[in-house]
């Protein structure tokens, strides 16, 4: 009896490990060509019932895009690691081609009697030998959103510190390590001091990107990034009541070799629950909407012959797995943007995926399908009306589930010239 026990407790451990494979994997996946602006870090998500053991995996892969050939390489995950909020991320892959990934990330770590404050920090490396990579301003009167597509060898890094506190009211008044977890349902409202997570959260960089044969282009910045955030749903990853609001601001002091600029972007979701239905657990409809600009775009300074104009890879841009799917990562960039998004997500009844072969093994406590339909621009000047003309529009549909607390997500949108299917973590907003 003891023995059949043991058996049971290690084939649980395994599906639970197996599961933690299959989205480690995926995000290998995704991680085939990544801007210096892209958010890799998964979020995890932390329920009250949650043990504090370090659970961990490390999973070798193998696969093939058109950058980067066939590629091999392994990723890692450890949740709860040295605290039960936090958690570490690892990647590193080569490829047939020459081209190589890297990447590290640390989330949401706490110092010692610092209750109110979370700890991130981030790190990223690439070479991608036959890296697609959009230049804007190459040729003559060429608009923002008509960027220029070269094929060659990049190389690209960046290093952030995430420093987030977290105000302490609302859901914050029983610290930062407990705002991570889902609100009840139906908590909500619309007052900051009673419900939601205010916080205020500093982030030091450093992003570079190196194109060979464009050795003319801005290749780095380094500055700091001050987000003013209030989250008002219900939940990080699968929202289905509330809204998040945040109002960023980047700042490059520039030096010698740098020009300096100053961005903000400002950014707000809601969500919709529209109940259950017959064939349906949940029906949510969500709306996202986004606007930055940089307000130095026309500043020159005479002395050292620069402008205000932050490097295309490091300022505002849309296109990639996260805004206008459509298109190819930072696809559009210029001095300023708008995106409205919106996204009607169902969780179905039937749950198939449960009693499917290697599925079966898996922890997946809900499904989504989702249908999704944006419209934005990108514009070298910051005016409503050049901001919605001949906007760029991408629509699809896509499926995402939860795996041990990590949403992945596959979306296949198509744009107005092309179609791109991303495989990615977390919730696009």
């Amino acid at each position: 009896m003891t023995n059949l026990l043991m058996a049971k407790i290690s084939l649980t451990r395994l599906a639970s490990r197996a599961s933690r494979l299959f989205f480690t994997g995926l995000l290998a996946l995704a991680t085939q060509q990544a801007l210096a602006s892209d958010d890799l870090a998964p979020q995890v998500q932390v329920s009250s019932d949650d043990g504090t053991e370090a659970e961990y995996v490390a999973v070798p892969f193998i696969f093939a895009t058109e950058s980067l050939s066939t590629s091999v390489g392994a990723a890692a995950v450890v949740k709860h690691a040295g605290q039960r909020q936090a958690s570490l991320f690892a990647l590193g892959l080569g490829t047939a081609n020459d081209s190589w990934v890297t990447y590290l990330g640390a989330n949401d770590y706490q110092l010692p009697g610092v209750d109110s404050w979370l700890f991130s920090g981030e790190y990223y490396r690439a070479r991608y030998t036959e890296g697609i990579f959009y230049i804007p301003g190459q040729e003559v009167g060429r608009a923002a959103d008509a960027p220029e597509r070269v094929v060659t060898q990049g190389d690209e890094s960046f290093a952030r510190l995430h420093l987030k506190y977290v105000l302490p009211w609302g859901r914050g008044a029983k610290g930062a390590a407990a705002s991570l977890r889902s609100a009840p349902l139906g908590s909500q409202e619309w007052n900051p001091l009673t419900s939601g997570v205010s916080s205020i959260e500093l982030t030091p960089f450093y992003t570079e990107q190196r194109l060979e044969g464009y050795e003319s282009l801005p290749q780095s910045a380094r500055g700091l990034e001050l987000e003013l955030a209030w989250d008002n749903r219900d939940d990080r990853e699968n929202s289905k009541q509330g809204g998040r609001t945040s109002l960023t601001l980047t700042r490059d002091w520039g030096s010698s070799q740098r020009q300096s600029w100053t961005t903000w972007e400002f950014e707000q979701s809601l969500y919709l629950s529209l109940g259950q239905s017959g064939w349906f657990d949940s029906r949510v409809l969500a709306f996202n909407f986004y606007l930055a600009d940089t307000p130095t775009w026309n500043d020159y300074d005479p002395n050292s012959h620069t402008n205000g104009r932050p490097p295309g890879f490091a300022g505002v841009g849309l296109g990639g797995f996260k805004r206008l799917r459509g298109y190819s990562g930072d696809q559009f960039t210029g001095r300023s943007a708008l995106l409205y998004a919106a996204e009607y997500r169902l969780e179905p009844k039937w749950q198939p995926l449960q009693s499917l072969p290697v599925f079966r093994w898996f922890d997946i406590p809900w499904w989504q399908w989702t249908a999704f339909v944006e419209a934005g621009k990108v514009s070298d000047e910051f005016a409503l009306d050049s901001l919605h003309s001949q906007m760029k529009t991408s629509f699809g549909a896509g499926i995402r589930f939860e795996v041990e607390g990590v949403v992945v997500r596959t979306d296949l949108a198509i744009g107005e010239e092309e179609s791109q299917f991303w495989v990615m973590v977390n919730q696009p907003f």
